[in-house]
């Protein structure tokens, strides 16, 4: 099934039969990947008065409760509430979900003891190029992403210099295959978070951040469409599933 697609000044067309799935899923197991010092999360039957919501148990149905922190336990979206006193909703800030995107590797350069992605780096990766969305692939790249343990780690992170960079270019979705933008202990500095929503300024509600999407390596450094789906909580972050499609072209 072709879909065609048009931007303000340019026409695409898409094949939705065949999309690129950037999402970790959740998973009831402590090899689900983590983040922030929490338990894995947990998927369970409800119980009551001996009564089991489980099929194998006897019962109808599956009816299960679901525990579990969007910003720790995988694939997920927030938008500016994440760090404002006051509350916004990604669920009422997100409205539109198709953006053209452009998805990029980079190394990661040494900073101190930390591994960084610079602003010279996103500059180099993007070059002139102009896209509502950008998608940061790190390496090396391994499915031990799908599973890893990040607490207490010091995963890589973005400088606030790219992050003021991918602000001023006009990019208003981020999506990063880390578990945040920023360094995991910094004293709630949250340097990149801040400089990408313009805490200081107008704040830009419009702005996402989607951080512990998986990128495989079979899907080529390019433009594509962003499909962003998310979850209709209203919260800061929610679970979401960013799906991309190739561009068709003659």
């Amino acid at each position: 099934m072709i879909a065609t697609i048009q931007t303000n000044s340019k026409k695409y067309q898409i094949d939705l039969t065949k999309p690129l799935d950037i999402s970790i899923p959740l998973r009831a197991s402590k090899s689900n990947v983590n983040a922030w010092y929490l338990d894995e999360p947990k998927i369970e039957p409800v119980e009551e008065d001996g009564w089991v919501a489980k099929v194998s148990e006897g019962a109808s149905v599956n009816f299960n409760n679901i525990m579990f922190n969007p910003h720790a336990h995988g694939t997920h979206t927030e938008c500016a509430g994440h760090i404002t006193e006051a509350f916004y909703s990604i669920n009422q800030n997100l409205k539109q979900f198709f953006f053209l995107a452009e998805v990029i590797t980079v190394a990661m350069e040494t900073l101190n003891d930390d591994f960084v992605i610079s602003k010279k780096q996103i500059q180099f990766a993007l070059g002139n190029k102009k896209r509502q969305a950008v998608v940061i692939r790190t390496i090396p790249n391994t499915t031990e992403k799908l599973s890893k343990q990040y607490s207490h780690t010091n995963p890589p992170y973005l400088l606030e210099e790219a992050a003021v960079y991918l602000r001023e270019k006009g990019v208003e979705h981020l999506l990063i295959d880390l578990p945040s933008v920023d360094k995991e202990k910094d004293n709630g500095e949250l340097l990149a978070h801040n400089a990408f929503w313009n805490t200081k300024g107008k704040l830009r509600l419009n702005a996402s951040i989607t951080e512990f999407i998986y990128v495989p390596n079979a899907v080529k450094d390019g433009t594509y469409f962003l499909n962003l789906q998310i979850a209709p909580f209203e919260n800061d972050a929610v679970p979401s599933k960013p799906i991309l499609y190739e561009l068709i072209t003659d």
